[in-house]
């Protein structure tokens, strides 16, 4: 596996790891829908919470939120409204980043809850 895949995996199960520990229960790890992929899907109370993960070592070349570009936003919303109609879902929900920046522990993790809107 190439080593960008492995730092995402460990970014997603950091990620994860956060999520439990702030009390959120984790519905779905890597959700896709075609070629699609929503990393984390939870639920924080009356709230489905889809979740963008973006992994760095440093942010030598830039702050991980960056690589959330508008064409990523576009198909995180395409893939959470399968998402919705598929389960029928009849929660608020949010889109929430989380960036996880190092190397080895400590890692950095930042939660950005409501990051965007969809325009639907």
């Amino acid at each position: 596996m190439a080593e960008h895949n492995l730092l995402g995996n460990k970014g997603e199960m950091l990620a994860s790891r956060y999520l439990l520990d702030k009390g959120y229960a984790l519905l779905h790890y890597n959700w896709r829908s075609g070629h699609k992929e929503i990393d984390l899907i939870a639920q924080q109370r009356d709230t489905l919470v889809f979740v963008e993960v973006k992994s760095r070592t440093s942010q030598q070349y830039g702050d991980a939120t960056d690589a959330v570009t508008d064409k990523k936003i576009a198909r995180l919303i395409a893939a959470a409204e399968a998402y919705i109609l598929k389960y029928k879902v009849d929660l608020k929900f949010r889109f929430d980043v989380i960036t996880v920046v190092g190397s080895g522990e400590p890692y950095r993790i930042e939660h950005i809850e409501d990051a965007f809107a969809p325009t639907w």
